[in-house]
């Protein structure tokens, strides 16, 4: 008895959302004319990054807010152990670093491993 009385009551819900009794139902708006090629930026593409610990200052000149004097304050500083290592090191302030931060990178060199030299024999 219960299903009968559940299905009724289903039917009826169904009936009266087409008369639009139910719910009003919102026009779709159009979706917004999508932006010339020439205009939008692919999204999926990154800006290369530059590694503060091997860039050249042409290359570390690329970045937004480095000129000539903070490049060679970036290389005279140099090896850093992580990107906010300019910061802690005093050679950028906090400001241009956060400008830049999204686009470098502070890759440590791999040490050569040294053979284990053979066991003298007694």
């Amino acid at each position: 008895m219960q299903y009968r009385t559940l299905a009724l009551l289903g039917a009826a819900c169904l009936i009266g959302s087409d008369l639009g009794l139910a719910a009003e139902k919102t026009p779709a708006t159009p979706a917004p004319k999508a932006a010339s090629a020439a205009q939008s930026k692919p999204s999926g593409l990154r800006p290369k990054l530059v590694d503060i610990n091997s860039a050249s200052r042409a290359e570390l000149k690329t970045l937004p807010g480095i000129g000539d004097a903070e490049a060679d304050k970036i290389i005279a500083n140099r090896p850093y152990l992580t990107k906010s290592s300019l910061v802690s090191k005093k050679v950028l302030a906090l400001g241009p670093y956060d400008a830049l931060r999204g686009r470098i990178i502070a890759v440590q060199p791999l040490e050569p491993v040294q053979p284990v030299p053979p066991k003298a024999k007694p």
